[in-house]
């Protein structure tokens, strides 16, 4: 709580009766040093005048004019300057919505006791920063597509994001475009409320911060943007999907997309902006067929970019070796993910990422190679050994 002491407070409520009684509460959190503004909602129509005001944190009351009150939200969660409280005195599951869609972390069911708001103003001094839009540097994007449904490609785009955020401590989001029934969150045991078809149907205004809204986190540090929880018709527009992207890869160090198979995804600068794409393949007739199809059609132009990857792999699977792989495939695979049906099976029933696992071990690899920070650690035991030798 010490970054409540001397924050600046505004409450916004129509009912100046209970507008005064949170004030109070605030100020109970630290009696010297918090300076709560009560104002009315009604006198706040345009959300500027707290912009300018350099508040730090503000608490609005939202059951009374759920409209303007939205309003203010929208506008304010797009300054991301400040933490944004709301309450209410009512349990309105579509008001609820509508503030999480605006870009509020935090609802409070009033009348609440001050550990309530205590623990609200610890989450809000704790929670990452968002990251700007005038970012300058593009994170790079990294692809999974699948040659054919079930050949693996969340288990292997989930632990190589995981693996990006947990292992190199990198700035990483992890995009669920198979649409619309993908389980990226599922397979990670993340719930979320709001989801990939929420950013798309914002697309017009999606930026930084209203996309950092939409995330949720891993416990690994990944965040997550997983596919609707319900079975929904609706085919994203193309320009929305290239708005998602482009907004992502400049809010994060590295983005990672679960593609699923969904060849529509080809009308999307999806590849344009890739830096890899990862073909998930398996020895297979059926897939390696697939993979020929797709490599010499739909990704016939971005061949520099595509890295086959062979899942669930074992030599000489049905009597395929690498040479009659390497033919089909027109070119050599280069990764292997090996054959462990027991460890993805306890990722499955456990929604934990692999560890300690021949797949785990493999796909590090992948994640190491394909950021360049398997290199760069490298360097600096090098480094760190010849300093060590010239007693530096």
């Amino acid at each position: 709580m010490d970054r409540v002491r001397g924050m600046s407070v505004a409450v916004v409520d129509p009912d100046f009766e209970r507008g005064n009684i949170v004030s109070d509460s605030v100020c109970a959190l630290r009696p010297r040093g918090v300076m709560p503004r009560v104002t009315r909602l009604a006198d706040v129509g345009n959300p500027q005048v707290l912009k300018d005001q350099g508040i730090d944190a503000i608490l609005i009351a939202v059951d009374r004019d759920k409209e303007l009150a939205l309003h203010t939200i929208e506008e304010l969660c797009h300054a991301g300057t400040l933490s944004l409280m709301v309450y209410s005195e009512h349990s309105d599951e579509e008001l609820l919505i509508g503030c999480m869609r605006a870009g509020v972390r935090e609802f409070l069911h009033y009348p609440f006791t001050p550990d309530v708001l205590r623990d609200a103003f610890d989450r809000a001094a704790n929670r990452d920063p968002l990251t700007p839009d005038t970012k300058k540097a593009m994170g790079k994007l990294f692809v999974f597509f699948g040659a054919k449904g079930g050949s693996g490609v969340t288990t292997a785009a989930c632990n190589f994001a995981v693996s990006l955020a947990q292992e190199w401590k990198r700035n990483t989001l992890l995009i669920d475009l198979d649409l619309p029934l993908g389980d990226a969150a599922l397979c990670l045991g993340v719930r979320n409320e709001l989801s990939t078809l929420d950013a798309l149907r914002e697309a017009n205004r999606l930026d930084s911060t209203y996309l950092a809204h939409l995330l949720s986190r891993h416990e690994s540090g990944l965040r997550v943007l997983g596919a609707p929880g319900k079975y929904l018709r609706v085919p994203p527009p193309d320009e929305s999907v290239n708005q998602l992207l482009t907004v992502a890869c400049k809010s994060f160090d590295y983005v990672v997309v679960d593609g699923g198979s969904k060849l529509d995804l080809t009308d999307t600068r999806l590849f344009d902006l890739a830096s890899i794409i990862f073909l998930v393949t398996q020895v297979g007739i059926a897939e390696l067929r697939n993979s020929n199809r797709l490599i010499t059609d739909c990704l016939q132009d971005y061949g520099s970019k595509v890295e086959i990857v062979l899942n669930r792999y074992t030599a000489d699977m049905f009597g395929i070796n690498d040479e009659a792989i390497e033919d089909a495939l027109t070119r050599p695979a280069k990764w292997r993910i090996p054959n462990d049906f027991a460890a993805v099976r306890r990722m499955q029933h456990t929604a934990a990422p692999l560890q300690d696992s021949s797949i785990q071990r493999a796909i590090k690899k992948m994640a190491a190679a394909a950021s360049g920070l398997g290199e760069e650690k490298q360097d600096k035991k090098r480094r760190g050994g010849l300093r060590g030798l010239l007693g530096v």
